[in-house]
């Protein structure tokens, strides 16, 4: 996980995909489509992965039954 510290800045970091993504996710959606509609504010897949990681552990998201995230 990237966090903020003095080799990276805050931008650099993961915090700044939390909101495109919990705002992206106002009906369910796949990964894919999820890094699609976000990938404007950072192109980089693993920074992507590392953010839904974090919000997952933040309990802000979760998986359907069929695979794609939704909002808890």
């Amino acid at each position: 996980m990237l966090l903020p510290n003095k080799l990276f800045s805050y931008n650099e970091s993961v915090f700044p995909l939390f909101a495109p993504i919990l705002s992206a996710l106002r009906e369910p959606k796949t990964p894919k489509e999820l890094f699609f509609e976000v990938h404007n504010y950072n192109k980089d897949i693993l920074i992507f992965i590392d953010a839904l990681d974090c919000l997952y552990a933040l309990n802000k998201i979760t998986l359907d039954h069929e695979g794609r995230l939704v909002l808890c």
